[in-house]
């Protein structure tokens, strides 16, 4: 019965089998191929059709067939100009591609690109997708005015490797895999298994993720042996959010491969400043220098600066396995305790960086100034380096300081240079987010010791300066007339402008505080001056972590694209990232691109391709942000776990029916008291104002009220921290 049931189901047309196809193919990017194609489109079209579409495609010059059954999209697909600006998906369209947000029930939220609504899909329909995957959804009903729909096919694993348990028994072996939002067993070959003990703690790689409903197989890659708890919760981050913990063994063997040193044909055709005064600024702990600055006096009275930025490239090319590896990772993440770095460490620590007393290649932005701190010429090159000195940024802020050290006068002169740079950015309508850090000093197994506040000084703002005007140089250089006359594509980092509702919002948390904001969105410099003013004015208090927060909520999220819209929050029309090609994947694409257009004057990449690029890139930007926020919060408990009953000045941050969100201001760490810890009386809670009031006292906790708090409780499964009032 099932079986005729099944027969039955009505088969999709060719021409709604095009339009899935390019979702597909675009969602796939460059691991798009016939082999993967058809199995997620088999249960919606005949094979025959699927065949008709692909011709058809092809012959409307929409995708192209290579060799191996790979496909590639000619240019973009229409979907996204068709959905754009839409809030609801339409009830039974045809197989919209999102990101997977699973629930500990099993359910799960869509995002969907354009939309700004999520779509729920209930556990039953979710055929197997894990927290993150990009899979096609159908939408099946609205409820309650919000999109219901079901997965049909999972396009793309968030995650292909897991932390676990194995278990051997008699006749099959399988790992338990560790978190709450994973429910299956992963099966291990006996053979392979015996190779263990039974309730070893494991890293597994599914190898076969089967049909959905079926355990998954896999292989063992790595025993914990010796770990401790917290060395296991950061892998387990990594790992969730999408990033390898290590490198295939082909991209490591490509990586020795490469020649650590510098030839004299590596030099050839290159600008030579290896006799030029050259340093880097870096973080204490950096190994990964990605850039360096130089200092000449020119001898018609201007100062030649230069940004020399690691020449990847040269290194890295393009359809590599390092490339492979690299595009797929998108960037390096920076957890309290360690580096996932986004190249293996031969190239990241050694080869490619910026170590000082060795020759590197670079690539270089040229800057001229004149005594009123103007730039008068500007030259970008391929060039040759050889760094005098390696500063951290405390000994760079102490030389700016005192006038005395190491190129002091270069130093001085550059931070002359930079702060005039910084103030015409400003007056331009740029935005000054001083967003702060917490940082950890951790014991030898990584438990933290002391937490403290990063905050930047004068040293981390000269480099910021010059990195984010090498950035904007490089874009308008790519936003130029190629030589047929027509903009090559580039890769831009653009910021949207911000929404009206946001802002209201952030007006009204900042009125609890008694600052009063007024926005008129269709002025960029009024919303830049209001933002700038109330930033200054919250410095060194009670509310600033909270406010500068909101601020940046208010705004919308930069992103990598071929289409230009300008960066708002740096009040500047073109912008791109070119700075750190070590460990962010669209530098090393900007680097291609610019050495292209300089060699021949275009590039021959197709936008649709490079567009697929930069919307990975941004996926992978945002999981590691993701990534790198757990791993704080995890820190954050876990050195709290030992301070139960340390009381500390805090800042409401947050009000609900069940009770007060508090930020403790010298650890930027958020608790939570519940409503049985703030008093012996009942509490009503005022949904529209967003406080709560004692029935007895009338006491009311409003957001942004100064509050005194001891933790009563720190949890490391659940990251929770609970708090009373004092």
């Amino acid at each position: 019965m099932k079986k005729t049931k099944h027969s039955s189901k009505r088969k999709g047309t060719s021409a709604e089998a095009e339009k899935s196809i390019l979702i597909v193919v675009k969602a796939m990017g460059s691991q798009a191929n016939l082999e993967k194609l058809f199995p997620l489109l088999e249960d919606d079209f005949t094979e025959a059709v699927i065949h008709e579409a692909l011709k058809n495609l092809e012959q409307k010059g929409k995708i192209e067939m290579q060799q191996k059954g790979r496909l590639q999209l000619r240019y973009a697909s229409r979907h996204q100009e068709e959905t754009e600006g839409k809030s609801l998906p339409p009830k039974g369209a045809k197989q919209l591609q999102g990101i997977v947000d699973l629930t500990k029930s099993g359910a799960a939220y869509i995002a969907i690109e354009n939309f700004d609504k999520d779509v729920y899909v209930p556990a039953k329909f979710t055929k197997g997708a894990l927290h993150g995957d990009e899979v096609l959804i159908e939408i099946t009903g609205h409820y309650k005015k919000k999109p219901e729909g079901k997965i049909v096919a999972v396009i793309k694993r968030n995650q292909d490797t897991f932390i676990g348990t194995l278990h051997i028994h008699r006749t099959h072996a399988f790992v338990q895999p560790e978190g709450q939002r994973v429910t299956f067993f992963i099966n291990i070959p006996l053979e392979e298994a015996k190779e263990y003990e039974t309730e070893t703690k494991v890293i597994v790689r599914v190898t076969d993720w089967g049909k959905p409903g079926k355990h998954p197989v896999g292989e063992i890659i790595e025993r914990l042996t010796s770990f401790s708890e917290s060395d296991k919760e950061m892998k387990m981050i990594l790992i969730q959010n999408g990033f390898h913990i290590s490198f295939p063994n082909k991209v490591m063997k490509e990586a020795r491969s490469l020649a650590q040193a510098v030839s004299e044909r590596d030099c050839k055709d290159r600008l030579d400043y290896r006799d030029v005064t050259t340093f880097t600024i870096d973080p204490e702990d950096a190994k990964d220098f990605d850039d360096a600055i130089s200092f000449k006096k020119l001898e018609n009275g201007l100062i030649e600066i230069g940004v020399h930025i690691a020449d990847v490239s040269h290194y890295v090319t393009e359809g590599s396995e390092l490339d492979k590896e690299a595009s797929q990772r998108g960037n390096s993440v920076y957890l309290p305790d360690r580096v996932c770095p986004m190249l293996p460490e031969e190239i990241s620590n050694i080869v490619c960086s910026l170590r000082p007393n060795e020759d590197k290649l670079t690539f270089s932005a040229l800057f001229h100034f004149n005594e009123k701190n103007e730039i008068k010429h500007i030259t970008i090159a391929k060039t040759v380096i050889h760094s005098n000195r390696r500063f951290t940024y405390e000994q760079a802020q102490e030389v700016l300081e005192t006038g005395k050290g190491d190129y002091a006068e270069e130093l001085k002169i550059i931070h002359r240079i930079t702060k005039s740079i910084r103030q015409k950015r400003y007056d331009s309508g740029a935005i000054s987010f001083e967003k702060e850090e917490v940082r950890f000093r951790l014991d030898s197994v990584g438990k933290p010791l002391e937490l403290y506040i990063k905050h930047r000084k004068d040293a981390h703002l000269l480099i910021e300066d010059l990195m984010l005007l090498a950035n904007e140089t490089i874009a308008r250089f790519g936003s130029k007339l190629d030589q047929n006359k027509k903009h090559s594509p580039f890769v831009y980092r653009v910021h949207d402008s911000p929404d009206a509702s946001k802002l209201e919002q952030f007006s009204l948390i900042a009125s609890r505080f008694g600052y009063k904001l007024s926005f008129d969105v269709e002025n960029p410099k009024q919303v830049a001056a209001t933002i700038n003013d109330l930033l200054l004015k919250v410095n060194g208090k009670p509310e600033q972590g909270l406010l500068e927060q909101m601020a940046i909520r208010s705004m919308a999220k930069a992103a990598y694209t071929t289409k230009n819209i300008g960066h708002y929050g740096l009040a500047i029309k073109y912008y791109t990232h070119f700075t750190s090609p070590i460990r962010r994947y669209p530098d090393l694409l900007v680097h291609r691109l610019v050495f292209e257009l300089l060699q021949k004057g275009k590039v021959d990449i197709a936008v649709g391709e490079l567009e697929e690029k930069c919307k990975t890139s941004s996926l992978m930007e945002r999981k590691a942000m993701d990534a790198e926020r757990e791993a704080v919060r995890y820190k954050q408990v876990e050195y709290l776990s030992d301070k139960i009953g340390n009381e500390y000045e805090g800042v409401v941050t947050g009000v609900i029916a069940r009770g007060i969100f508090v930020e403790m201001s010298s650890l930027l760490c958020e608790g939570m008291i519940s409503i049985e810890n703030l008093g012996d009386e009942d509490f009503v809670f005022d949904e529209k104002q967003l406080y709560l009031r004692g029935t007895t006292s009338g006491t009311r906790y409003n957001m942004g009220d100064p509050i005194r708090v001891k933790v009563i409780g720190a949890n490391l499964d659940t990251r929770k921290i609970d708090l009373e009032k004092i």
